[in-house]
C-alpha cells in the first residue's frame, strides 16, 4: 500500500518517491538501497517513533563589511531508542529555526548501529551494548566504546550518555581523551564510535532479541 503522504511534501528524490509509492517500507530497506537520504520526510514516515533533543547551543558572531553578524548554532541527536540515530548541527538567526534546521540534518545523517553482547562478563546474548570496542573521533576528542555487562548502565559523561540512549544502547564503558567539555566534538566522536559499530562482522547465525 502506498503511503498517503501530507500534501506539503512532493517527493523529489528517487528514493522518496519509492518510499512515497510504498515500495520501500523500512528504514533498513532504505539504508540497504545505497540510495542517499536527501529529505528528512523519509525518516519521518520509515521511523514514527524518533526522538530529538538538544545537546547544544552556541552563539556564533562573524565581522563582515556590514558590521558584526550574529547567528545562533544548534547541535541535536535523534534517535529511536532501537538502533537508529542521527546527529545533526546548523545556524540560524534565530535560536527556533537553528533548532529545526539542525533536527532536519540530524535525520539526513541517519545511521543504523549494531548491537550485541560483547562483555565477557554477561554473556547473556541480548543487544543491550556495543558488539565488540569501538572507537571514534572528533576535532581534539576521541572516544572509546567498551562492552559492559547488563545492568551497568551508561558510564559516560552527559553528552555522550545522550547519543547512546538515541542509539539505544543501554550498558557501556566509555574512556575519553581530548577536550570534552567542546559538545559538539564530543558528540560526534561518540557518534563516529557508533558508526564504526557498522564494520564489525558477526557471526552468520547471529539475530538480535529483544532486550
Amino acid at each position: 500500500m502506498a503511503y498517503k503522504y501530507e500534501e506539503e511534501w512532493v517527493p523529489k528524490t528517487r528514493l522518496g518517491m519509492l518510499v512515497a509509492e510504498g515500495q520501500v517500507t523500512s528504514m533498513d530497506e532504505a539504508i540497504e538501497s545505497g540510495l542517499p537520504i536527501r529529505e528528512s520526510n523519509i525518516v519521518d514516515i520509515l521511523l514514527p517513533g524518533m526522538e530529538d533533543e538538544v545537546l547544544d547551543i552556541n552563539m556564533v558572531q562573524r565581522m563582515t563589511d556590514s558590521g558584526r553578524r550574529v547567528k545562533f548554532r544548534a547541535t541535536v541527536i535523534v534517535g529511536n531508542g532501537d538502533g537508529f540515530v542521527g546527529l545533526g548541527q546548523a545556524k540560524d538567526v534565530q535560536v527556533g529555526p537553528a533548532i529545526r534546521k539542525a533536527i532536519s540534518v540530524a535525520k539526513l545523517n541517519i545511521i543504523r548501529i549494531k548491537r550485541g553482547c560483547g562483555s565477557w562478563e554477561c554473556g547473556c546474548g541480548l543487544p543491550h551494548t556495543v558488539p565488540s570496542i569501538v572507537h571514534g573521533k572528533a576535532g581534539s576528542v576521541v572516544v572509546e566504546l567498551k562492552p559492559a555487562p547488563r545492568g551497568l548502565g551508561l558510564a559516560a559523561g552527559d553528552t555522550a550518555r545522550k547519543v547512546l540512549e538515541k542509539a539505544g544502547v543501554k550498558d557501556v564503558w566509555i574512556r575519553t581523551e581530548g577536550q570534552t567539555r567542546t559538545t559538539l566534538n564530543f558528540a560526534k566522536a561518540t557518534y563516529n564510535a557508533l558508526m564504526e559499530t557498522n564494520t564489525i562482522k558477526l557471526p552468520l547465525n547471529y539475530k538480535e532479541k529483544e532486550v
